[in-house]
């Protein structure tokens, strides 16, 4: 294991991968995005829903949290997509895949953040003429939200680290810049260690801000 090209293939490519982290970042962030909007409709549908309904949303969360992130990508971009004539890129097919994931964990992680408020809360917004579309919105949803910070921090460390597969469709993110450094330099080790600290710098900053978010709209005295 020779140090000094090891020491030269970091140095010379770093500003090429570390292009890969706004890639990497901007994908985090959307299936982040799209998994929370559909997460806080079927945790609701799924809570409030009819019973047909909760059979449906249970079929999809067992689906897309029973097979691989691989094999969902493969199914979605080389499968699904090619039979329907649709074109999308890679970049926009892995932030949808992610994101459908994402959306059956996180849907978890608000239903039982709901499951957890008082129902005496629902009762008493009828009580004084709420409906029921405006109670969810007003007074549980917002508990709920605030309660499922914690879920969602765990939610970015995985979703960050899937990120790395989508470099199988060709996405230009850390991973696949890694590689292709990797590939040319032969120094596989330190490039991949490299990337990994990346990846381990980011997962802390992420969730050290998830953290302060949780601790800025925390309610002195409320234990829940």
């Amino acid at each position: 294991m020779d140090l000094s090209r090891g020491w030269i293939a970091v140095v010379e490519g770093l500003p090429y991968i570390l292009k890969g982290v706004w890639v990497t970042m901007t994908v985090v962030a959307g299936a982040l995005a799209v998994g929370m909007i559909l997460g806080i409709l079927l945790s609701i549908a799924q809570v409030y829903g009819n019973r047909m309904l909760r059979r449906v949303i249970g079929v999809y969360v067992w689906f897309f949290r029973g097979i691989p992130l691989l094999v969902l990508l493969f199914l979605f971009y080389f499968g699904l997509l090619t039979a329907l004539e649709i074109e999308l890129s890679p970049f926009t097919v892995s932030i949808i895949v992610l994101g459908l994931i994402s959306s059956a964990y996180q849907s978890q992680i608000l239903r039982g953040a709901i499951l957890s408020l008082p129902e005496g809360q629902l009762q008493a917004a009828r009580a004084i003429g709420m409906s029921d579309r405006k109670a969810i919105i007003f007074i549980i949803l917002p508990q709920a939200l605030r309660l499922s910070i914690p879920g969602w921090t765990n939610e970015y460390t995985i979703i960050m680290k899937d990120s790395a597969v989508t470099y199988a469709l060709g996405v230009a993110e850390i991973m696949a810049r890694a590689n292709h450094v990797a590939s040319r330099t032969y120094q596989h080790f330190w490039i991949y260690i490299l990337a990994g600290f990346i990846f381990l710098a980011l997962t802390y900053i992420g969730t050290r801000l998830f953290n302060l978010l949780e601790n800025r709209v925390a309610i002195k005295g409320y234990v829940r």
